[in-house]
């Protein structure tokens, strides 16, 4: 009686990790994308030096250098001479700065330089970037470059799409989940596996410009169409149209079926092959355009001409009204990317390690983890904050998720600082108290409480019931 119980409580507990896990891993694939810019990407380092390299608009490899702004070397003006030239020579428009060691400095040491021009300085969370550098993904892209190269690549890429780039990585590299290692790995795959796919034809992918790992997760495709996709892309070109398609070996109709509604192409021949409307349902549209004695491309920018059309004479037995009005949405804005606008984050300036930080502080921080103890917290300082449940909100909470996001940007309070065991607290909430005696806990939230060290050892996976 007691294994079975103890079973099922088992059980329960891997279905709980693993659903905000799911979750989590959800809101990081749709974070909001810079988008297609020109972009120089730093992985900082102390003594080894930063690795620097450029990517066009589609995330090509243009150039790569190493510099050495910090100590021992504190090469600073070469370092600034080599930015200054590769952004001249590229037409730069950002520059991804990785949050590891040396991040927060070398972020500092970028905005000091003047450009002559406007260039965004962004930090990237480059969790798992070492991870895809040295795999077997890494090594197919770029065969002639070494890790360093590989994992600066990947912290520009993740900048421009973070989708594209992260589903290169075994979801459970990337820094979210909790006790991960400890619940049944199959379920697990399952569960994480369905988000991607779901994020992956949510969003769409360009035909284009997509890696071979993404197109995995189209609906109807799989690694061997994936990489017939691609082959077929470098023999003959850029697809002109989602037919074309229908040529790569192995491609038959039900895979067309089920993946052509998931895969745009971009100034292709037909301006619905950028939409999410499927090639089944064209007809329609050109009926409406030939009725308005119209174009496809004029119904598609005009929103007058579609105000003129009437949806319920285009009912059949198999189109119903909700169909017809889910396709007049999409061609208002087709291939509208339902992720949120990218918006560019600073961290408080002057705060670049825990030492810098003193109780009472009100800091801007990126969520990073939510689990269902706490919420943890980037602020700039190389070591993330936690925010504990109780200090969420003004108001009871009994679930972080409904409060906070994956990398959600909020304002935190510094509420304790411990060098020695590398321990942060944060609180969200709007009158907190940060000096004095502290207050005795009611029993309710004294239960609740998990000590600081297995909390990060929930998160290492090395938490044992």
């Amino acid at each position: 009686m007691k294994l079975r119980l103890g079973l099922v409580a088992k059980k329960k507990a891997d279905d709980d990790a693993i659903q905000i896990f799911a979750e989590n891993l959800r809101q990081l694939l749709l974070a909001a994308p810079l988008g297609q810019k020109a972009v120089l990407s730093i992985d900082p380092g102390f003594r080894t030096g930063c690795k620097v390299v450029c990517l066009d608009r589609q995330g090509k490899l243009l150039a790569n250098e190493n510099i050495y702004p910090h100590e021992p070397q504190r090469k600073v003006a070469e370092a600034i001479s080599i930015i200054k030239r590769l952004c001249e020579t590229h037409q730069v428009e950002a520059i991804a700065v990785g949050n590891g060691t040396a991040g927060r400095e070398t972020e500092t040491f970028v905005r000091s330089i003047d450009f002559g021009r406007a260039i965004p300085v962004i930090m990237v969370n480059e969790s798992g970037a070492s991870i895809y550098s040295a795999s077997d993904v890494a090594r197919e892209e770029f065969p002639d470059y070494d890790v360093t190269v590989r994992g600066s690549v990947s912290i520009g890429r993740r900048l421009m799409d973070p989708l594209a780039e992260l589903v290169k990585l075994d979801p459970k590299s990337i820094g979210v989940g909790q006790y991960q290692h400890d619940v049944d790995q199959n379920a697990l795959k399952s569960s994480l596996d369905d988000v991607v796919i779901s994020c992956v034809n949510n969003v769409g992918v360009e035909v284009n410009t997509a890696s071979k790992q993404i197109l995995t997760y189209v609906s109807g495709l799989g690694p061997q169409l994936a990489q017939n996709i691609i082959d077929y892309r470098n023999q003959n070109g850029a697809f002109k149209s989602r037919n074309e398609l229908k040529k790569v070996p192995r491609m038959g109709e039900k895979a067309f079926e089920q993946a052509a509604g998931f895969l745009r192409i971009n100034n292709g021949d037909n301006p619905l092959d950028a939409s999410a409307v499927h090639p089944e349902s064209y007809h329609i549209i050109d009926k409406m355009a030939k009725d308005l004695k119209a174009s496809v491309a004029d119904l598609m920018k005009k929103s007058d001409l579609r105000k003129l059309v009437d949806l319920k004479s285009y009912v059949t037995d198999t189109i119903g009204l909700p169909t017809l009005q889910d396709i007049i949405k999409e061609i208002e804005k087709p291939g509208r990317d339902p992720r949120e606008k990218f918006e560019a984050f600073e961290f408080a300036s002057g705060i670049e390690k825990p030492e810098d930080l003193r109780i009472g502080m009100k800091l801007p921080g990126i969520v990073t983890n939510i689990t269902k103890f706490g919420v943890f917290v980037d602020v700039g300082v190389h070591q993330d904050g936690l925010i504990h449940i109780s200090h969420l909100a003004d108001k009871y909470v009994s679930d972080p998720s409904e409060v906070v996001k994956v990398h959600q940007k909020v304002e935190v309070t510094v509420i304790e600082v411990d060098l020695a065991r590398k321990r942060i607290a944060l609180s969200m909430k709007g009158n907190v108290v940060t000096e004095g005696p502290k207050k005795a806990k009611d029993k309710k939230e004294t239960e609740k409480e998990v000590s600081f060290e297995d909390k990060l050892a929930m998160l290492k996976g090395k938490f044992k019931n």
